[in-house]
């Protein structure tokens, strides 16, 4: 009787030890503000201790791989497909098996082999000045090459990962010999050599530097919400339009995630993923991030809201990450510094 109490006594142990000691690593390409506090309400949920290292995109693939079958990464978090696409390709991640992710996840925003998944979506619209330039006067994307256009156009450089999948889409889409035309007509209508961010090309529209810019709606979304009056006040100055409303939709990235191939706690990084496509970490999540949520029936902010409905591409987003370097290729070719 006492070896069995005995024997129970230490399996409750077991148990309660293992909870008090699971734990979860995440690397992640978010800032820690923007991301800490929905992984904190994950452990409070769970149990699971998580440890959080923040740094640049690139440079935390970059270090995953050197660190090899010894990493102790669980979890990357990343943004735009093809960073995800880059970390697969390297044999980075693994597949994972989860009717959660399945779920909540459509099938063009998650990786073929569920190395994958999306956690936000951003859509890299066109963004005009609301006192030089009217919604009547733009359409598609494609018409940004009319000669109306020379010298009124601001966009990142084309080492910038996001103009590499939104040229990559359109190669899918159009073909490659169209989309070399549209990107050596757009280079022409730059209104000044490539440089800065994505805010930065807002901020150059409201100076009146140019009377265009390309950019992402989460950077417009954080530029309204900024404690800094001057971001606020040049975010003010342009307005959204979504282009190829009538015929393929704008281009749509994501933000997401996947398990590391040597990932020493493949279960509570499997729980950590499927929390973040709950409804409750998706709002908070998309929200603080200025971000659509992947998964439906959740609410957009209200300054995503103001920005209107719209028609987003509808390609699968692996093609998008394995025509990186054909994009990046014929970037060089128009002329895109």
């Amino acid at each position: 009787m006492k070896n069995a109490l005995g024997l129970v006594l230490l399996a409750l142990a077991t148990v309660a030890f293992s909870a008090h000691s699971a734990e979860v690593n995440v690397y992640s390409a978010r800032k820690e503000a923007l991301i800490k506090p929905v992984l904190d309400t994950f452990s409070e949920q769970t149990g699971i201790k998580v440890n959080l290292i923040t740094g640049n995109a690139d440079a935390l693939i970059s270090r995953i791989a050197s660190e090899g079958k010894f990493s102790p990464a669980d979890v990357l978090i990343t943004t735009d497909v093809g960073r995800l696409h880059r970390a697969k390709s390297q044999d980075l991640l693994q597949s994972v098996t989860s009717n959660e992710l399945s779920q909540h996840v459509p099938a063009r925003l998650r990786d073929a082999d569920n190395q994958w998944f999306a956690l936000t979506k951003r859509a890299r619209t066109i963004m005009y000045s609301k006192d030089r330039v009217s919604a009547e006067e733009l359409s598609d994307m494609e018409s940004l090459t009319d000669e109306k256009w020379k010298g009124r156009i601001c966009i990142r450089s084309s080492s910038n990962i996001y103009n590499q999948s939104m040229v990559a889409a359109l190669i899918e889409q159009l073909g490659e010999q169209a989309t070399l035309a549209w990107a050596k007509g757009l280079v022409k209508n730059f209104a000044r050599p490539p440089k800065g961010g994505d805010r930065d090309q807002i901020k150059a529209v409201a100076a009146g530097q140019c009377d265009i810019a390309i950019a992402n709606t989460y950077y417009l979304a954080g530029m309204l919400t900024d404690s800094d009056p001057s971001q606020v006040k040049a975010a003010e100055a342009v307005a959204v339009f979504w282009p190829n409303q009538e015929n393929r939709g704008v281009h749509v990235n994501i933000s997401g995630a996947g398990v590391a191939r040597h990932a020493p706690n493949k279960d509570a990084a499997v729980r950590l993923l499927e929390y973040m496509l709950t409804a409750e970490a998706q709002a908070w999540y998309a929200e603080h991030n200025g971000e659509y949520p992947v998964r439906e029936g959740v609410e957009q902010s209200p300054v995503l809201v103001q920005f209107g409905d719209f028609k987003a591409e509808d390609i699968p987003l692996q093609r998008v990450g394995q025509l990186n370097a054909e994009a990046l290729v014929l970037m060089d070719k128009a002329g895109w510094k």
